[in-house]
């Protein structure tokens, strides 16, 4: 067995059907942040989180999925940078409403 062949073996790379953790948001298939306190209304095609934080890599003017929704968040209410003494640390979104653009395929 060549030595690339054995190296490619040991990649691990996530399932293309992986299980999501369902209080994070995704872009890509990276998890770039964490929810509280979401409500969804399929009525009115929006999702209102309480508060999204450790969500430095989330991209606000990008598409990202949460749970089985893909969404695009619209309107922050408060934001703010947690201390580094905090034992959660990055940028914390709260009163944050995001609209649902479509259901993912899962």
């Amino acid at each position: 067995m060549s030595l690339e062949r054995s190296a490619a073996q040991n990649v691990k790379t996530p399932a293309a059907g992986a299980e999501r953790e369902p209080n994070a948001i995704y872009q890509g298939e990276k998890p770039v942040a964490r929810v509280l306190d979401a409500e969804i209304d399929l009525e009115a095609r929006e999702i209102h989180f309480g508060e999204i934080y450790s969500s430095d890599d989330l991209l606000l003017s990008e598409e990202c999925d949460f749970q089985k929704y893909t969404i695009l968040i619209q309107r922050i209410g408060y934001a703010s940078k947690v201390e580094k003494e905090s034992e959660e640390k990055g940028r914390v979104l709260r009163g944050v409403a995001a609209e649902i653009l479509r259901f993912r395929e899962q």
